[in-house]
C-alpha cells in the first residue's frame, strides 16, 4: 500500500459540544528491498562463426519489484567468463560480439552477468549466460515464387499489406531477412523480417515485377514476385455474376481452386479467345462455409455480356464446372427472402474499395474491394 488518507476529528466537551475535521495524508516510502530480477533465471544463446562484430547475441531481460526510482536503469557488468574480452554489455542488456569467432578456436563460453538496480543501497543480482559458437550458414535459403492479384476501382487503391513471402533455411539458427530493390519503395515496401508486402496507395493497372530477395547472413537469393493490378469499370459492375460454393475458405479457394477454375470458365463462356473474364471479388457468405464469386466477361469489341447469357452458358456446363469445384448455386440477383418472383426482383451492386481482403497463400495472394448487393421486390 503505498498510502493512506485519513480523516480525524476533534470535539471539545462544551454544550453543544463543537467539532472540526482535518485530513492527514500519510505516504509510504519504498525501500529498496528487492533484487532485479532476470527472465529467464539463466539464458542459452548462439552465434554462428564469422559472423561481423557487434552481432547481437542476446538480450537481457530484467524486472524489479521496488518502486521506479529503486528499480531501473540497471548497470549491467559481465563478471567472469570475458577474459579476453570476446563480449560486449550494452547499457540495455544487450550482449553483442566483440570479436569474429571460430567454431575450431573454441565452441563455448560461460559469462557470469551482475545486474545492479538504480536504488540507495544498490541491490544486485546475477545469471548465467552460455553461448555455443556454430559453424556458419551451409545451406542457402529457399523461397517460394509469390503470383499478387489486386482488383480495385480507378484511381482508388488504399494501399496495405497485398501479401507474404514464404521462405525457410535447413540451418537452424539463420535468420532471415528481407529486402526489396531501391528504385521500387516508391510503390512498394516488405517488411525485413516477416516478408510481408506492402504496396503503396495508387497503384496503376498494370503488372509489376518486384526484386526481392532473402538472406541469412551469408546467401543472399531472388525471389520472383510479379503482381497484377487490375482496375474495375462502373459498367463491369452492372454486368456481373455471382458463383456460390459450398464449404470453401477464401485462403482454399485461392490456392488450390481459382486457377483451375478460371480456366475452366473460360472454355465455358468465352465466345472468342480475345474475350476477358474479370474476377472481380469473392467474400465468405456470413454464417456459413459458403463463398460467392463475382465476375463479368468484357467483349473483344469493348462491351460486355449480359449476365442472363453468361448464366445460361454456366447453368449447361455446371456438371463440367464441379470438376473443379462443388458450386451451390449461380446467380444474377440474389432475392431470398423477398416475397416476388426473379423478374421482379431488382438489385443494385456497390463496391467498397477502401475495404479490401486480402487472401492470402504460400504462392498466391488475391486482394480484392468488398462488395454488397442491394435487393428490392418491384412487384
Amino acid at each position: 500500500i503505498s498510502g493512506y488518507s485519513l480523516v480525524v476529528q476533534a470535539r471539545d466537551s462544551g454544550t453543544p459540544p463543537l467539532s472540526s475535521s482535518v485530513t492527514v495524508n500519510v505516504d509510504i516510502s519504498d525501500v529498496n528491498d528487492n533484487s532485479p530480477v532476470f527472465t529467464p533465471a539463466n539464458y542459452t544463446a548462439v552465434i554462428q562463426e564469422n559472423k561481423p562484430v557487434g552481432t547481437s547475441i542476446l538480450q537481457l531481460v530484467v524486472t524489479d519489484k521496488d518502486s521506479f526510482h529503486n528499480g531501473p536503469p540497471f548497470t549491467f557488468t559481465i563478471l567472469t567468463g570475458n577474459e579476453e574480452e570476446e563480449f560486449t554489455l550494452d547499457p540495455h542488456g544487450v550482449l553483442r560480439s566483440a570479436v569474429i569467432f571460430k567454431h575450431m578456436v573454441s565452441t563455448e563460453y560461460v559469462l557470469c552477468v551482475q545486474a545492479k538496480d538504480s536504488g540507495r543501497p544498490q541491490q544486485v543480482s546475477h545469471t548465467y549466460v552460455q553461448v555455443r559458437v556454430i559453424e556458419e550458414s551451409i545451406h542457402k535459403p529457399t523461397a517460394i515464387p509469390l503470383e499478387i492479384f489486386i482488383v480495385t476501382m480507378e484511381d482508388d487503391f488504399p494501399g496495405g499489406v497485398i501479401g507474404k513471402i514464404h521462405a525457410t533455411d535447413q540451418d537452424v539458427y539463420d535468420v532471415l531477412t528481407y529486402t526489396l530493390k531501391s528504385e521500387q519503395k516508391s510503390l512498394f515496401k516488405v517488411n525485413s523480417h516477416d516478408g510481408k508486402i506492402i504496396a503503396l496507395g495508387g497503384l496503376d493497372n498494370g503488372k509489376y515485377v518486384l526484386n526481392v530477395s532473402v538472406s541469412d547472413g551469408r546467401f543472399q537469393v531472388p525471389i520472383d514476385v510479379v503482381v497484377h493490378v487490375e482496375q474495375l469499370l462502373q459498367e463491369m459492375l452492372q454486368n456481373t455474376v455471382t458463383i456460390r460454393f459450398e464449404n470453401v475458405s477464401p485462403e482454399d479457394f485461392v490456392g488450390l481452386h481459382m486457377h483451375g477454375l478460371r480456366r475452366t470458365l473460360r472454355n465455358v463462356v468465352l465466345s472468342q479467345k480475345q474475350d476477358s473474364l474479370h474476377i472481380i471479388s469473392i467474400q465468405p457468405v456470413a454464417g456459413s462455409s459458403q463463398l460467392d464469386m463475382l465476375f463479368a466477361v468484357q467483349m473483344h469489341s469493348g462491351g460486355f455480356y449480359k449476365p442472363a447469357y453468361l448464366i445460361q452458358k454456366l447453368t449447361n456446363a455446371r456438371r463440367h464446372l464441379e470438376n473443379v469445384i462443388r458450386i451451390s448455386a449461380i446467380l444474377e440477383k440474389n432475392c431470398s427472402g423477398l416475397d416476388c418472383q426473379e423478374q421482379h426482383c431488382e438489385q443494385s451492386l456497390s463496391i467498397d474499395s477502401h475495404s479490401l481482403m486480402t487472401y492470402s497463400t504460400a504462392r498466391i495472394s488475391f486482394v480484392c474491394p468488398r462488395f454488397y448487393r442491394n435487393v428490392r421486390c418491384m412487384c
